[in-house]
């Protein structure tokens, strides 16, 4: 029999891991989910629709195991009542794939109350998710933090949601220095532009069908892949960050 002992590092199996995706009915995190539970994972979603949740959990259903709510993590309190109902429905955490997050325009572009809503979703009920999430996980677990390219190509019409997609670029990679001695790991996965609701009504649903043709776009399945590959690595490597962009972009 051939030898192949160094010709692959260790493979983490994902089979029973106990997974959360915020902002898991559409999208990115859907498609995480999805092939996150083909692979044996027990996954938790969340979104804002009923309807797209009753979706994705039809999908996720279908090859694997899924239970979620719905639920609007900007609101005070939602967060630790969706890991709460998580952990409850799975017999605990393994893995949060952080992932919730609402479209947001230049600073002049909003109002008060828009900017406020982002910074909640955005932001804040990313940082609050990795805490309940680290509370949750014991002396073992993964995170894994969506990012965005948009933390790097600093357009006049992006600022709010550039500012806070470079403000988690900069907490995930301090937090997976704080968390790596307790056992967890911390990656940032950074799609460029990706095929979603999220980009309407900006580009529509024909408009995107046809970039991602042209591989102008990414399918959300091809991030999913990312998060795959940061949570199948041997405990000992961590991968920080990945950047995965559509083959001909030049900018957000």
């Amino acid at each position: 029999m051939t030898d192949l002992s160094d010709a692959h590092t260790a493979v983490t199996s994902l089979k029973g891991k106990r997974v959360i995706v915020t902002g898991g009915t559409t999208g990115i995190g859907r498609a995480t989910a999805v092939l996150l539970a083909s692979e044996g994972a027990r996954v938790y979603v969340c979104g804002r629709n009923r309807d797209h949740l009753a979706d994705a959990l039809k999908r996720i259903n279908a090859v694997g195991e899924g239970h979620g709510t719905a639920i609007d993590l900007a609101e005070p309190g939602a967060v630790d009542r969706l890991f709460d109902a998580g952990v409850a429905a799975l017999g605990g955490i393994d893995v949060a794939v952080i992932n919730a997050a609402v479209p947001a325009q230049g600073l002049t572009d909003m109002s008060a109350g828009e900017v406020r809503y982002a910074l909640a979703t955005d932001f804040t009920a990313y940082v609050m998710s990795a805490h309940a999430a680290v509370d949750r996980m014991g002396d073992a677990g993964d995170i894994v933090l969506i990012g965005s390219m948009s933390a790097h190509v600093l357009g006049p019409g992006s600022t709010v949601y550039a500012g806070m997609k470079a403000g988690i670029a900069g907490f995930s990679e301090a937090l997976r220095r704080e968390l790596g001695p307790k056992g967890i790991k911390v990656s940032l996965v950074e799609p460029g532009k990706t095929g979603a609701d999220f980009q309407y009504p900006d580009i529509p649903a024909e408009k995107q069908r046809e970039m991602i043709h042209d591989e102008t776009m990414l399918r959300a399945e091809d991030i999913a892949v990312g998060v795959h590959f940061c949570l199948t690595q041997p405990r000992r490597s961590v991968i920080q960050q990945v950047t995965i962009v559509p083959r001909t972009q030049d900018g957000e």
